[in-house]
């Protein structure tokens, strides 16, 4: 299966769609696909896997294409040019199947056995979106006290959501990304965002492993100075933010479009 046949239609829409976006990933992707098939082949209900290539130009969209050959569970599309995580994330729940998203990153520090939880979260009513937070984390000085400074921040300025928002160990109902504004960075404040629409949220611990393969691709400059720059837009927005809801209406009227 090519990558222009790799979105064909299946039988039935699965519960669960994974969305990994990812770049320049080529030593990951293997191990990863197997650890996510491993982690959800235990439950009972159907999952899906869209990886979403985000311009990569080390070979991970061939290992991708073999991967959906293996299993058409996993799915993949791959961007003509980076485009940015947030674009990627945008693009993976677009093309998802399944009534709850979940989300990881490509660079194995997520855990994948952490999805299944995070989803019964949703499936149970508990919450709306279900939000991991690293107890321990696997990084270095730099990025760990970069992430502090962000989350400190961004939950002073913005009201706190949730405690780790650099955690893209989440799983959500669909509808809670149905409306987001979409913005180079938003998916840095996805929890803020999305408790802008009245969705619920909880935090649950999550599993945080050293990176074992590959580079990093964000350092001070691309995550911490980024991130507090865009955290004015989306406190322009939660200030302009309006809200209604209808009490009566008269009957409606049908619209004809003019020929």
């Amino acid at each position: 299966m090519g990558s222009s046949s790799c979105f064909g239609a299946l039988a039935m829409p699965p519960l669960v769609s994974i969305v990994v976006p990812l770049k320049d990933e080529a030593e990951n992707v293997k191990h990863l696909g197997e650890e996510i098939s491993s982690a959800m082949d235990r439950e009972s209900y159907d999952w899906e896997c869209i990886w979403v290539d985000d311009g990569s130009t080390d070979g991970t969209l061939e290992l991708l294409e073999g991967l959906a050959q293996t299993d058409a569970r996993h799915r993949f599309l791959s961007f003509e040019r980076n485009a940015g995580q947030s674009a990627a994330l945008h693009a993976g729940f677009e093309k998802a199947r399944g009534r709850i998203l979940a989300t990881i990153d490509g660079d194995g520090q997520n855990d994948p056995k952490d999805i299944p939880r995070l989803v019964e979260m949703i499936r149970s009513g508990e919450t709306d979106m279900a939000n991991g937070y690293r107890v321990i984390r696997h990084d270095d000085w730099i990025r760990k006290v970069s992430s502090k400074i962000a989350n400190a921040f961004r939950n002073r300025v913005t009201g706190k959501t949730v405690q780790d928002t650099g955690c893209s160990t989440r799983a959500m109902k669909r509808e809670c990304v149905a409306r987001l504004p979409l913005f180079s960075g938003m998916h840095r404040f996805l929890p803020t965002l999305v408790a802008m629409e009245g969705w619920r949220i909880a935090e649950t611990p999550a599993n945080h492993r050293p990176r074992l393969r590959g580079e990093s691709k964000y350092g001070v400059h691309n995550r911490l100075w980024v991130g507090l720059v865009d955290l004015f837009g989306v406190l322009w927005l939660r200030k302009r933010k309006f809200s209604y809801q209808i009490c009566r209406e008269s009957g409606q009227v049908e619209h004809v479009n003019p020929s």
